[in-house]
């Protein structure tokens, strides 16, 4: 006869009595594994969540040091954008040094040393004197024109030397030499900490403070390229003086003129504002020569109330 095997479950009813409750192996055996099984499972899930979690944090962490990389490259873009702007900027100030103090006339001297001696080893005397004859009339024309029209003083009061060219005088007779507006300079031309981001950045003009609505003035004849909003600029006009020159005038409440219209100096472009990215009224004025942003100090030589006085006394014959 098979024995059977039973665990006694002892309790106490509420009289005190004694009542044994058998309970048969078999199910003992099953009550243990399924325990075993559900500790198993458990465990598995303690696991799998585990994982769950490390690879969760992982991923944050490269998500972050993703972040950071994309920072870093976007700095370093930014970086090379103002080491390229300085460049062509000391690029384009050293063919103005070198043109101002003669630096190009061994060239010059070659050249002309080149076509003597050719004159002299040809028949073609009278083709080079006819050439020099009408050369000399071309020179002489642009003199009278400079003469007349007062851009000659502007180009003697510019630094101009006796090594200089003609066509030197010319540029120089023409370029930008007004104060856009008389105020504090609160920032001038070159490297500088960036007011928004705290870290440094090059600086392409420089900011005059001054009341919201001042009047803009143009800081030499010129011609409209471009009068709208501009990124990080908001209102801005830029204007076109020939011969590679232009200047830009930014952060404006409002705009005076149009694209392609001719302004004169000192003729009002615009309005001080706060419009783009600025932390105050005033202006950020730049001047570019072949789109490479120059120290604009150079160009200011004259205000408004400066250009008055010499020009009412000519007005009126004094």
């Amino acid at each position: 006869m098979r024995k059977r095997h039973y665990i006694m479950y002892v309790t106490r009813d509420e009289e005190g009595r004694l009542q044994k409750v058998p309970i048969a192996m078999g199910y003992a055996y099953a009550f243990v594994a399924v325990a075993v099984v559900g500790l198993f499972t458990i465990t598995g899930l303690a696991g799998s969540y585990g994982r769950m979690l490390l690879k969760t944090q992982h991923f944050n962490q490269v998500r972050s040091e993703q972040q950071a990389l994309r920072q870093q490259y976007q700095q370093l873009e930014k970086d090379t954008r103002q080491k390229d702007i300085q460049v062509a900027s000391l690029g384009s100030l050293a063919n103005q040094v070198s043109t101002l103090y003669g630096l190009r006339q061994s060239k010059l001297i070659a050249a002309k040393s080149a076509m003597l001696a050719k004159s002299h080893s040809t028949d073609s005397g009278t083709s080079q004197d006819a050439n020099s004859y009408y050369a000399s009339l071309d020179r002489l024309d642009a003199l009278r024109t400079t003469a007349l029209s007062g851009l000659a003083t502007r180009a003697l009061t510019s630094g101009l030397g006796a090594t200089s060219t003609l066509t030197d005088w010319v540029s120089l007779a023409h370029a930008p030499t007004l104060w856009p507006i008389v105020g504090r300079v609160t920032s001038s031309f070159g490297e500088r900490t960036d007011p928004f981001a705290g870290s440094g950045e090059f600086h392409r003009g420089i900011d005059i403070a001054a009341p919201s609505g001042t009047a803009i003035h143009a800081t030499g004849d010129g011609v409209v390229i471009m009068a709208g909003w501009g990124s990080g600029y908001g209102r801005e006009v830029v204007l076109d003086h020939g011969h590679g020159m232009t200047t830009l005038y930014a952060h404006m409440s409002a705009l005076a003129v149009a694209p392609g219209e001719t302004v004169t100096r000192g003729q009002v472009i615009g309005y001080v504002g706060t419009s783009g990215r600025s932390t105050g009224a005033h202006l950020h004025y730049e001047v570019r020569i072949h789109d490479a942003p120059v120290n604009p100090h150079r160009y200011m030589r004259e205000t408004m109330a400066q250009m008055a006085q010499t020009v009412l006394p000519q007005s009126y014959g004094e």
